[in-house]
Order: structure tokens, then sequence, then C-alpha cells
């Protein structure tokens, strides 16, 4: 029996089935969503060229995620299912899903990914399967993300319908902490905890870190406007996660009118090889205004 034959699922829907794939081993992203037109295309193609695996949580989108979505039902896509919308952000809820669903995929390794991020693995690795085999291979079972945020640099600046990883070229290096973005784990048939980090650090008995870190290219938003709706008009937080779990921060406070870019002068500017420059570590996002 094949591993996608084994796939059972509880109270879910839409199961599409992956083509064949061309190895023994299997890494599934796990990835929740909520009206990500923006992003959810070139998101999916980048997992797929990557020989990931992904696993929708659709929160009831009101755009074309779903359309979207479907499209990429056998390349790459194996599923695709609906948690309800209740009216506000429910990060809790879909972190604590992402932990049921490692206990019920048969995979050997889990990637918690949001939409408007890409990951990669670092030289020499050419794709991040490789790179996740090779980590696998030395006996170590999660690995750390160093996190570079793109943003647009002017309030005219747009990306928003284009190849954004081509076109975005202006980052920071964002690092408030040692080990905050461990998101890839091996499935060692045990429960792992997102929820307590907010979805930033997964935990587990046992845990052994890559000594190298992986890269996390997050595109926040594609443009002035975007920010504003992003996080200020759709996006509505817990009032439970804000006061009592501490999460969101800033975002939960954002004030459009408070919106600063950063100067192209303050950021880095990614060369053609992809050297990223960690010099120099921002310790907040500063564009926030607070």
């Amino acid at each position: 029996m094949k591993w996608w034959e084994k796939l059972r699922f509880r109270n879910v829907s839409n199961v599409g089935m992956l083509s064949k794939p061309n190895s023994n081993k299997h890494i599934v992203a796990l990835l929740a969503v909520r009206n990500e037109a923006f992003y959810l295309e070139r998101c999916l193609e980048h997992l797929f060229a990557q020989g990931i695996e992904t696993y929708i949580i659709d929160n009831e989108s009101t755009d074309d995620t779903i359309e979207i979505a479907k499209k990429y039902i056998g390349r790459g896509v194996f599923h695709i299912e609906t948690q309800p919308f209740l009216g506000f952000f429910d990060w809790a809820n879909l972190l604590s899903h992402k932990e049921q669903l490692s206990q019920k995929i048969d995979a050997d390794w889990f990637i918690h990914v949001d939409a408007d991020e890409i990951r990669e693995a670092p030289a020499p690795f050419r794709t991040l399967y490789e790179g996740i085999m090779k980590v696998d291979g030395e006996g170590y079972n999660a690995i750390n993300f160093d996190e570079f945020v793109f943003l647009p640099t002017t309030d005219g600046e747009s990306f928003e319908g284009t190849d954004y990883i081509k076109k975005m070229k202006y980052y920071y290096f964002f690092n408030p902490g040692f080990f905050r973005r461990v998101n890839a784990w091996k499935n060692i048939g045990q429960k792992v905890d997102l929820v307590s980090s907010g979805g930033h650090r997964v935990e587990f008995r046992g845990i052994k870190i890559y000594p190298q870190n992986f890269i996390l290219r997050h595109y926040i938003a594609l443009s002035r406007g975007h920010i504003i709706s992003k996080y200020g008009t759709e996006r509505i937080y817990s009032q439970e996660e804000v006061e009592k779990r501490g999460w969101h921060g800033q975002r939960a406070g954002f004030n459009a009118a408070l919106l600063q870019l950063p100067d192209k002068r303050q950021l880095k500017m990614l060369a053609n090889n992809n050297a990223w420059d960690r010099s120099v570590p921002w310790k907040k996002h500063t564009f926030w205004g607070t």
C-alpha cells in the first residue's frame, strides 16, 4: 500500500490524491489560509517545486483562495478542508488543529507555513526537500529558520498581481531572539506543541535542532494599501489571544495613520546569488509606527 493510500482523515472533506511521489520520504506543509489570493498561487508553486506536499486549512475565505487551491490538487496539494470562521482570527484554534493533523497524516516531516512565506534550504541544497533530507540523515529532528522580511518602500510601490518573489528586493533580517522560528519537525510519533509559542516554535520531547538555519522569506505585505487592508480592516484579533496570551503585539494595535514604510537605505538589497546579509538584525518591526 502506498503512503497516500494510507492517509485517513476525520471530519474533513474534499480529499484529493497526490500523483505518485518520486521518493520514499514525504514532507507535508500545513497551511492555514483566509483570503490569501494575493499569495497563494506563488506559495503553492514554490512548495510544489521544492518537493513539498501541502495540506490546506481554509478559514472560510471570501475571495478566490479556494479556487486557486483547487488548481493544485494533484500538483502538491493533496487535501483541502474548511474550518469555520468565527468572526475573528482564531489563531490558537488553527495552531491546535495543525498539532492534531501532524498526528493523523502519514508523513515523515511537517512544516508550519503561512501563505506570505517562502521557505528555502541554504546553499548548497537545491531544494527544501533535499535540505530536509540531509537534516534527517544527520539525526536531527527540527529546523530553525532565519527570517528575512520584505516590504514595499514607498507609498506608490505595489507588488500586487506580480511575481513578488522576483520583484521585491529590499529586506531586513528580523531576529529578536534565538531559535524563534523552529517551524519544521520530524514526525517521531508524538504530540507536538505549536500553541504555546503562538506558532513561532514547535516543541516536543527530545527535540534536536539542526545547527544551520534555513531561510524564511516573509512578504508581510505587497503595498501600503495591502498592509492597511490586511491588518487594519480585514483582520479582527481574538481578545483572549491579545489580552491573556499576549499575542499579536503591534498588529493588534495597528493604526494606519502611524504606518511608516522603511526607506531603502535602511534595508539590505538581495543579491542575484541570494547571499543573505545577517548583519545589524532588527529586534522589532518598525513600520507599524509604534
